[in-house]
């Protein structure tokens, strides 16, 4: 409001601090509104993060909680050099012996011309080039690339046109089928026409019958077949991947060599099943550091803790009974402690994998029941799997809460922005008031101020 303003010389009024201590009075109610959606913002961004710890806890359950948890099947190599194995979970087990005879190859027939450049002699101006039964026409001088070019872009053609470098000044057309086995072998009848001197395409023909890429002189590489001994009965495939000799394996053969055997034995694989109980160990403890955070947080104050929350409360031991209870269907083994999973004193998860091992070695069908249920009745992993979907579905009561917590603090902020114009009003109007009575102030200091030097010329006197 200007400078302080003094009144029968006695006191000072500021009426700009008089404003400031009034609206700071007055915002007591903003003050209570903001710190209100603050708490409620950090609970929704702390149910949030429950929500991601039990996604990830949902996500190790989903491959155990299925028949197909401890289907899994591995395989050893003696000799990786020659063949390449991927067991499927329906791998049938056993020892088998590979002995790669012939790997498949697509064939190569190289041009036994050279033209001099690749993009500039003229190598063809019309005539025809039949390639594994499909015409290419020629319409239009073509030099060495525009001719590969053409080939490639003919529909259908069975092979892929390139042109190397075989020396200086020496260009060479190459064509490769698009596929390996004998079964993708292809002939050349070349009855182009029109090359520069010396230019012309020419093919090998070693029998002499007008064909080219008939007999393995006239290629680079020949199309063969893929020839593979598995426990000493023969096996012919046209590609390298073999899929189709040993059930549920497939084989990629790299190298071929008669005289080596490579060994192969599929087996059980639990290694998978152990992996995915750990995670859920790992996600579950989490969980229950998470909770044990929130209970620490509540005792010091902490408005964003969701301890006293019923949900939470309730996840814990919902989850915690179900890991603990004992299931029929398993058999054998009635609960997870049977099979290596219980609880320690501080309630945390723990895994004994030897006991596991013992289990699925005695009885792996029974495990897996347990896991997973037989079919009519559920297993604890199915069983837990439910559970938490109630709350992490998309009606779930994660989304719920947190659709409650986002009503409030929406609701919260109306209520702000109304008060906040409502301040904004009331300090405009105490700024006039304020303005009125500094100016009235000023006007009776004014007239003082005259009083008083009417009074010193009567002294005179």
């Amino acid at each position: 409001m200007g400078s302080p303003i003094t009144f029968s010389g006695f006191n000072k009024i500021d009426f700009g601090m008089i404003l400031d201590a009034v609206m700071e009075q007055e915002q007591a109610p903003l003050r209570t509104l903001q710190a209100q959606q603050k708490e409620l913002e950090s609970r929704a961004s702390t149910f949030r993060t429950l929500a991601a710890k039990l996604s990830a806890f949902e996500t190790t359950l989903s491959s155990l909680s299925g028949q197909n948890s401890l289907s899994g099947r591995k395989a050893t190599n003696t000799d990786s050099t020659l063949v390449d194995v991927s067991p499927s979970d329906s791998a049938a087990a056993g020892i088998y012996d590979v002995v790669v005879q012939e790997l498949a190859r697509a064939q190569v027939t190289a041009a036994t011309s050279f033209p001099p450049d690749a993009d500039q002699t003229i190598v063809a101006t019309s005539g025809t080039i039949v390639i594994g039964g499909v015409q290419v026409n020629i319409d239009a001088p073509l030099t060495l690339q525009g001719l590969a070019d053409r080939i490639n872009g003919t529909a259908d053609i069975p092979v892929t046109a390139t042109v190397v470098r075989a020396a200086a000044n020496s260009w060479q057309l190459v064509l490769t089928g698009r596929s390996t086995g004998a079964a993708g072998a292809f002939t050349i009848v070349n009855s182009l026409a029109g090359a520069a001197p010396g230019a012309a395409i020419t093919f090998a023909d070693t029998d002499s019958d007008g064909v080219s890429g008939d007999t393995a002189a006239d290629n680079a590489v020949t199309a063969t077949d893929a020839k593979v001994l598995i426990n000493n009965v023969a096996v012919t495939s046209s590609t390298n991947t073999v899929s189709d000799a040993i059930l549920g394996v497939t084989l990629q053969l790299l190298k071929k060599d008669a005289t080596k055997t490579a060994t192969i034995a599929i087996g059980d694989d639990t290694e998978s099943a152990k992996d995915d109980i750990k995670k859920l160990v790992t996600t579950f403890n989490d969980l229950i550091k998470f909770a044990e955070d929130q209970n620490l947080a509540a005792s010091t104050g902490d408005g964003a803790s969701i301890a006293r929350d019923p949900l939470l409360r309730g996840l814990r031991g919902a989850l915690r009974d179900r890991l603990a209870a004992d299931y029929s269907v398993g058999g054998a083994y009635t609960s997870l402690a049977a099979v290596g999973l219980g609880f320690d004193r501080t309630g945390r998860l723990t895994f004994n994998e030897s006991t596991f091992d013992t289990a699925v070695q005695d009885n792996r069908d029974d495990v897996v029941a347990l896991f997973a249920g037989n079919g009519t009745d559920k297993g604890v992993f199915l069983d837990l799997k439910e559970t938490v979907a109630l709350y992490t579905n998309a009606d779930g009561l994660l989304k719920t809460t947190g659709d409650r917590l986002d009503d409030q603090s929406s609701a919260i902020s109306v209520r702000i922005s109304d008060l906040e114009d409502r301040l904004a009003l009331r300090r405009q109007v105490l700024q006039r008031e304020y303005a009125a009575a500094d100016l009235a102030m000023t006007q009776l200091n004014s007239q003082a101020s005259a009083l008083s030097s009417l009074g010193s010329q009567y002294s005179l006197f």
